[in-house]
Parts: C-alpha cells; structure tokens; sequence
C-alpha cells in the first residue's frame, strides 16, 4: 500500500451513521452461506455474523459497538485462508 510493497492484512471496518442507526461492519465477505443474526433488526440491537464454512468472515451490528470490536479482534486472530 501506499508504494512500500508491503502486504496489507488489517481487518478491514466500515462504520457508518444514518440518522440515529449506526451501522458498524467489520471483517471481508464476498460469499457466505450462512448468516447468523443475535439481537432483533427491526428493534436497531443486532449483530450479524456473515460465515462460510462455519468461520465467522465478517460482523455488522447496530448499537453493538463493543460486541463489533470483539468481533474485529476474533477475526485479527483467526489463521489467514
């Protein structure tokens, strides 16, 4: 990145603000075959777990800040594919 011909292996996050909904996403998922929901949607207290193969590859939440970091943390530890 940048032009030091390094690789970059940082998690990636993407947190964004509607109006009053917070939208915190964490990880990389370009396919996955299961999505895991804790917390209700509709009630804006949730946390998505988008996973293929049983590995957790990407976590978005609203109003889950601390569970989101967490998430990002789990994910920096987990063995690359």
């Amino acid at each position: 990145m940048l032009g030091l011909n390094e690789r970059f292996d940082a998690v990636p996050f993407f947190w964004s603000q509607h109006y009053d909904v917070p939208i915190n996403y964490v990880g990389h998922a370009e396919k996955w075959d299961e999505i895991a929901i804790d917390g209700d949607i509709e009630a804006r207290d949730c946390l998505l777990r988008y996973k293929r193969s049983g590995r957790v590859l990407a976590v978005a939440s609203i109003f889950r800040d601390v569970e989101n970091l967490r998430a990002e943390l789990a994910i920096e530890r987990e063995p690359a594919l």
